[in-house]
């Protein structure tokens, strides 16, 4: 093999491939993308994309690590499997874009501001307290997460909603005291607790 060829090969099996295919969810699954690009045709925000998928598992073959991570693509994904039901060879698209967010999340890599990952984040940290969602507190940490200010003006813009599910009962103003939760919340939290400990256990062993 010459020294092109084998400069080459390196580049492939560079650090950040290994790295994807240790640990993001099915990031094994990228070498084997043939860049046809029917993921992106297929994608119904395919032209919002700053990076479609094939183009980001490229990236991620040539090493492009900080470029991968710190991208807003891979939050642009909405789970329409479109991608996954496509592509000729059956790659998991749609959990390797979830996984390359959940990875960039836990690294600390991912945009900030970024509204997905805002509104996963939110919603996240309201269903773990009682085990489900408070509708109210959810609406209120949504509506202010950029100020008070901007939060009066996005309440007033979203008031006839809000009056709409007073009316049909979908909406407990006294839920901002505490609101209903599941029963068990100690198993819950005792559950998320250990998958915790698994995932740091795991992020230790791959390191």
């Amino acid at each position: 093999m010459s020294d092109a060829n084998t400069q080459a090969v390196e580049k492939y099996r560079n650090n950040f491939l290994k790295e994807v295919s240790e640990r993001v969810e099915e990031g094994d699954w990228v070498k084997m993308c043939m860049q046809c690009g029917v993921c992106s045709g297929s994608c119904p925000l395919g032209s919002a994309w700053a990076h479609p998928p094939q183009e980001i598992f490229m990236m991620i073959r040539a090493g492009k690590r900080e470029e991968v991570l710190t991208s807003d693509s891979m939050w642009m994904c909405t789970s329409c499997y479109n991608c996954i039901v496509r592509c000729p060879r059956k790659l998991p698209i749609t959990h390797i874009m979830h996984g390359l967010a959940n990875y960039a999340h836990r690294l600390g890599l991912a945009p900030k501001n970024q509204p997905t990952r805002v509104l996963g984040t939110l919603f996240w940290n309201n269903a773990i307290q009682n085990g489900r969602i408070n509708e109210l507190k959810f609406s209120l940490a949504l509506y202010f997460k950029d100020g008070f200010s901007q939060g009066i003006k996005n309440a007033l813009a979203m008031k006839d909603a809000g009056l709409g599910l007073l009316k049909a009962k979908r909406l407990n103003p006294f839920e901002i005291f505490g609101g209903h939760g599941c029963k068990g919340k100690k198993g819950i939290h005792a559950m998320l607790k250990k998958a915790q400990e698994i995932e740091a256990r795991r992020k230790n062993f791959t390191a």
